[in-house]
């Protein structure tokens, strides 16, 4: 159960620093949905246990004028996705749970009311419920659910679900160019259909039934289509390629509701389209645009179109960000609001449409997300120092907290200070780190240096908090945290994104060098103890890096989840991007492949290094991570290796979080030359 928000922080100094254990302890906020007067917000709470080694997810109700939060649900297990009722008398909501002596075998659509009460579930969806959205007539929902395309009606679906839940077969038989996504096999046979729910009656109606119509099979959400103002029509981003390419480029179509004639909106060759969203006058509509048939690095940008499909254009193509979904319409019809990031933080923006301008509304930190009703916007935001938090934003600028999860835990925290500074990288130009500085530093002492490496390569690292490479938690161990937004990174415009395509492992090491160059000029770095690790991408920069530094540089790498042969990287889940990203296929041109892949420089491995990964890793196979290893062990270099049977390309359960914090401490500890005994490695 959660705790009850406690708004009275201590008034003692904060003393204790965040380790694993605390970091565990705090509850984990979720976006949050505004009931149609913006007097309320409701979201997901989730509280770990390090005991039942799960979480638990409930819903709360936040007042956005200053009451008292309220827990709505108590019996559920992950109850997420919350929704007001365009009425505002219903909370719908996605979760497994028990329903007049049933159990949920997929995840179902439940309805509470915001006053309280008992949760009951709108009808039975045999196939489950991915993502859903109201229809403003507050009596149905449409919803995306994975779907046999051939079968006819919701009882040849449930008996087909039925049937193959029973097989006693566990192969996967596949003639799919994509099968598996991140860390599951995408269901055999099965597509990503549209319906309508009546939340009454229960009556479902496939709107996609009977067409070759299908939604995106990666990342299903409610971004993927949108209800028209008066309920009539959905718009909706789709490939009508069969194939479904992960790289694919989606058109937008419209669908009528009643007699489920389909017409096409806008589509381009060289664009993928995307998170359709409608104006309130349901006259025009605001999406996604990247212009990938050009280049695949390019972002997506603001477009906007009439709702008949005759125009449609660009807007924000002169404007040097990428915008991100969700996006939403100003009540005014006039500007659009979206998350962007800019310099490793991500801020709430609106897109001013009479005179194609850019302003922030709502500084980051890092925005996660945000909703706005009737003049009240809510957003969820984190920094480096705090986790994720919910403010109220009134029209006059005025915010305000509107929960106090984790406000007693934090008070008592001293989590040290975080910098931003530049220095000179790659290409002469400006490249930002982070720096991360340990409770208590004292410039006139000895401190490590510890380098976390971003992955992606296209992400950023910036003023966020972040659950599992959390820098207060490194840097309460005592080292400077060093993130470095190297070449490559997002955020810092395309040209410096695109910079690193087709060689990769050049750029982003001459940055790392530098910052680390910068470090040692500074008096209160001990250069015997710098450390570097690094995620995925990251990952792949300390293998690229044990290949290129000269020996004794780097005390000990920590490699996790980390590309190691992009040849036999080619089993992942993304390897039609490989040819974009690398500059050829691994047939056409080995040596160019091989230039850019850390395995061919393992004669020169020559740093202690502990190896991470997850069987269930699909982005980065772990064989990738096995091969690594093995190879250190035999060119006879200090090496550990930490495998999870059940981890994918993170690690989520709490006590593998634990092993994982301790493994990575333990490994810079024997490698620390003020902290080991003897000589690493014995």
């Amino acid at each position: 159960m959660a705790q009850k928000p406690n708004k009275s922080a201590p008034k003692a100094a904060p003393a204790d620093t965040l380790d694993v254990d605390l970091l565990w302890q705090m509850q984990r906020v979720g976006a949050a949905n505004l009931s149609p007067d913006g007097a309320q917000a409701v979201c997901s709470v989730s509280t770990p246990s390090m005991a039942d080694n799960k979480s638990r997810s409930a819903l709360w109700l936040l007042s956005t004028l200053g009451g008292e939060p309220r827990q709505l649900t108590r019996c559920g297990d992950k109850d997420s996705q919350p929704q007001f009722s365009p009425r505002g008398d219903l909370v719908a909501f996605l979760a497994k749970r028990e329903d007049g002596g049933v159990k949920d075998e997929t995840t179902q659509l439940y309805l509470i009311a915001p006053d309280g009460g008992e949760a009951r579930r709108a009808g039975v969806v045999a196939t489950g419920v991915e993502a859903f959205k109201w229809f403003p007539d507050g009596r149905r929902v449409a919803l995306l659910s994975w779907v046999w395309p051939h079968l006819k009606g919701t009882e040849a679906q449930a008996k087909a679900h039925t049937e193959h839940k029973a097989r006693k077969e566990t192969g996967v038989a596949t003639s799919e160019a994509n099968y598996r996504y991140w860390d599951h096999f995408m269901p055999v046979g099965r597509v990503v259909h549209l319906h309508v729910l009546d939340v009454h009656t229960g009556e479902l109606t496939n709107l996609f039934e009977g067409s070759p119509l299908q939604l995106s099979r990666t990342e299903p959400d409610n971004t993927c289509f949108d209800i028209s103002p008066d309920g009539k029509r959905i718009a909706f981003s789709h490939d009508v390629n069969p194939d479904q390419p992960i790289d694919g480029r989606n058109r937008i179509s419209v669908i009528d509701v009643k007699t489920r004639r389909t017409s096409l909106l806008a589509k381009a060759d060289d664009w993928h389209l995307t998170a359709p969203v409608w104006r309130g006058d349901g006259k025009r509509l605001a999406w996604l645009a990247a212009e990938v048939g050009r280049k695949h690095t390019l972002p997506n940008h603001l477009a906007v179109g009439d709702a008949t499909g005759s125009t449609w254009s660009v807007v924000s193509s002169e404007w040097d960000h990428e915008v991100q979904a969700p996006l939403q319409w100003e009540e005014d019809g006039e500007a659009v609001l979206f998350a962007a990031e800019q310099q490793g933080r991500r801020h709430l923006w609106r897109f001013d449409l009479p005179d194609l301008r850019a302003e922030v509304v709502v500084e980051g930190g890092w925005l996660h997300a945000f909703h706005k009703v009737a003049g009240t916007l809510v957003t969820l935001a984190d920094s480096a120092s705090h986790p994720p938090q919910l403010r109220a934003h009134e029209p006059d600028g005025t915010a305000a907290r509107i929960e106090h999860f984790n406000e007693e835990l934090l008070a008592r925290l001293n989590l040290g200070d975080t910098e931003e500074v530049w220095f000179t990288g790659a290409l002469g130009d400006e490249v930002q780190m982070w720096l991360h500085y340990p409770p208590g530093f004292d410039r006139s002492r000895k401190y490590p240096v510890l380098h976390t490496i971003h992955g992606g390569p296209h992400t950023a690292p910036g003023d966020v908090w972040h659950w599992r490479w959390n820098n207060k938690v490194f840097a309460a161990q005592g080292y400077v945290v060093a993130s470095v937004n190297y070449h490559g990174s997002s955020s810092f415009g395309h040209a410096f994104l695109d910079s690193i395509t087709h060689r990769w492992g050049e750029l982003e090491l001459e940055d790392v060098e530098a910052a680390t160059d910068w470090l040692l000029k500074k008096r209160w770095v001990d250069k015997r103890r710098i450390f570097a690790t690094g995620g995925s991408y990251g990952g792949y920069m300390v293998a690229w890096m044990n290949g290129h530094v000269p020996a004794g540089r780097y005390a000990a790498y920590i490699c996790h989840a980390g590309c190691y042969d992009w040849q036999a990287m080619f089993a992942d889940d993304a390897w039609s991007w490989h040819a974009k990203e690398l500059g050829a296929w691994y047939w056409e041109d080995p040596a160019r492949i091989a230039a850019q892949s850390p395995h061919t420089y393992a004669g020169n491995f020559n740093t202690p290094t502990l190896v991470i990964h997850g069987a269930l890793d699909y982005r980065v196979p772990d064989a990738q991570g096995l091969a690594y290893y093995n190879t250190l062990k035999a060119r006879g270099i200090d090496s550990r290796l930490l495998w999870f049977p059940d981890e994918n390309h993170w690690v989520l359960k709490p006590r593998n979080s634990a092993q994982w914090y301790g493994e990575f401490f333990a490994w810079l500890r024997r490698h620390d030359v003020a902290t080991s005994k003897g000589k690493a490695g014995k």
